[in-house]
């Protein structure tokens, strides 16, 4: 499992695998697998944590579960791999981004790779979930382990920005110090409310901003 994500994440991480509750879930996800497709495959359940060393995380945008159609989930939250199709709230993000960022063009893939690179912490508040059952794998013990995670950044990191959308993700705030952070709140990119406030909310350039006035490189969210 080590192999599965940065090195930097070993001290964070390890004492959380040997708890019971990630027991239980692995017995879980191991029986569900044998039984059913489970997105994404074994080997990118951590890719969060494989690309955006711990150290280099400046922003974490949380999401709720993974995509849950054939070749959709990658391990990053609201990415899907390159060739696949844009989900819609992916569609909506780089609409919100058009209007953002200068000189943002709108990209034909939903590879967010590159923003984990950078130190964008792309989190699932659940890392697996059955083929075409969504929220499937939630409440078994996924949750537990990806708050702990929030609370160690927030903990042992300074000056993050947290991005949360919709009404899930604002429960999270009870997880971070918001005196050493930066907390950006709107509704959730979906079409069911994007009309809400998710256009207009200005996450992504707040975030450079607040990144700049804390001496950090700025995140280049093109794709």
């Amino acid at each position: 499992m080590t192999n599965q994500y940065h090195s930097s994440w070993e001290p964070i991480l390890q004492p959380l695998f040997s708890k019971e509750y990630m027991e239980r879930l692995s017995t879980f996800v191991r029986a569900e697998r044998e039984q059913y497709t489970v997105f994404p495959p074994e080997e990118l359940v951590f890719n969060a944590f494989r690309l955006t060393p711990f150290d280099d995380v400046k922003v974490v945008i949380l999401g709720q579960d993974p995509y849950h159609n054939v070749g959709q989930a990658h391990g990053l939250s609201f990415s899907v791999p390159e060739g696949i199709a844009l989900p819609p709230s992916l569609k909506n993000i780089y609409t919100e981004l058009l209007t953002d960022i200068p000189g943002f063009v709108y990209p034909s893939s939903g590879d967010l790779t590159n923003w984990a690179m950078q130190g964008v912490l792309l989190l699932n508040a659940t890392l697996t979930v059955r083929a075409h059952e969504a929220g499937s794998h939630q409440k078994k013990g996924w949750e537990n382990f990806t708050d702990e995670v929030i609370s160690s950044v927030s903990q042992k990191l300074d000056q993050v920005v947290f991005i949360l959308w919709g009404s899930y993700a604002h429960k999270k705030t009870a997880l971070i110090d918001e005196s050493k952070h930066l907390v950006l709140k709107s509704v959730h990119p979906s079409p069911l409310s994007v009309y809400r406030g998710f256009y207009g909310c200005k996450h992504f350039s707040q975030a450079n901003i607040y990144l700049k006035s804390a001496g950090k490189k700025t995140i280049d969210w093109k794709i």
